[in-house]
């Protein structure tokens, strides 16, 4: 049994007056193409430096999610508990952000794991023959209350769930690393 036994979704905290944060820019100033590219709980292509746009200004936060596409963005320090606790289970890509050049990544999750406990989440659907979505055939189409099988996970301490790669997982040493350096813009949430 493995001592991560505890994991949690690591989700963007919903302040107000905190800055926003557009699509990733590649060193042309063109968006990246797919947008899920720092989400599908896979290694990128894609090497830096970006450039990231603020949407809106405002408070700057240690951890927030840039675009549509929800991409994590870290500052540095968060970075390196990635880094040091999880150094493969994370791809970091160096981001400009107007008058904070150097001093933040996006953090790319590079494990997909297959763990959601179907019984254990309150409601799971998924995509069947009559939606018309072949390409999504037996993949999630919702999951609420998300719970997932430790057991399935293994020894991986950031991770994106098989199916469901919206979703970003960490394991609780990271979750207590993050909330000892205080950092901004985080909020925690028990699967």
């Amino acid at each position: 049994m493995s001592n991560h036994s505890r994991y949690f979704r690591l989700k963007p905290e919903m302040l107000s007056g905190k800055w926003s944060l557009d699509e990733p820019l590649d060193n042309q100033g063109h968006e990246i193409e797919d947008w899920k590219e720092f989400t599908s709980g896979r290694p990128t292509r894609v090497s830096g430096p970006l450039t990231i746009p603020i949407d809106e200004p405002g408070r700057r936060l240690d951890y927030s999610t840039a675009g549509a596409g929800m991409t994590p963005v870290v500052h540095v320090r968060v970075a390196t508990i990635f880094a040091e606790l999880a150094p493969n289970d994370v791809q970091l890509i160096p981001v400009n952000i107007q008058d904070y050049p150097g001093e933040y990544l996006i953090l790319v999750a590079t494990r997909l794991v297959r763990c959601i406990d179907d019984e254990a989440s309150e409601a799971v659907m998924y995509w069947k023959p009559e939606d018309g979505r072949p390409d999504k055939l037996g993949k999630y189409r919702s999951v609420y209350g998300m719970r997932i099988d430790p057991m399935k996970v293994g020894e991986v301490k950031v991770f994106r769930p098989w199916g469901w790669t919206g979703v970003l997982i960490v394991s609780e040493d990271i979750k207590t690393a993050m909330e000892c350096a205080s950092v901004t813009g985080a909020e925690f949430e028990a699967v």
